[in-house]
């Protein structure tokens, strides 16, 4: 799995993960870093370092939503797919 940064629009960090020969970008949300003890957005380096410690999980809800192949549990379910142009 590969970040691109943070998308500002959207509030959410671009990562990439090839799936079936295909690279796939996914939306992922920037709250899902949020630490609930603070308020607001996560640093960058909080949200690089919480997409590290569940990149595991997030490539697999990458894999499962360009599949096809069932839906995402909490709070992953946050992760949404770009279609590529």
């Amino acid at each position: 799995m590969e970040v691109h940064g943070r998308d500002p629009a959207t509030e959410c960090y671009r990562v990439s993960h090839v799936v079936d020969g295909q690279v796939v970008t996914a939306l992922l949300p920037e709250r899902l870093a949020a630490d609930l003890r603070t308020v607001g957005r996560p640093s960058h380096q909080d949200a690089y370092v919480w997409i590290a410690g569940h990149a595991e999980k997030i490539e697999k809800v990458i894999v499962q939503l360009a599949r096809g192949t069932g839906r995402p549990k909490a709070p992953f379910d946050q992760i949404t797919l770009l279609k590529e142009h």
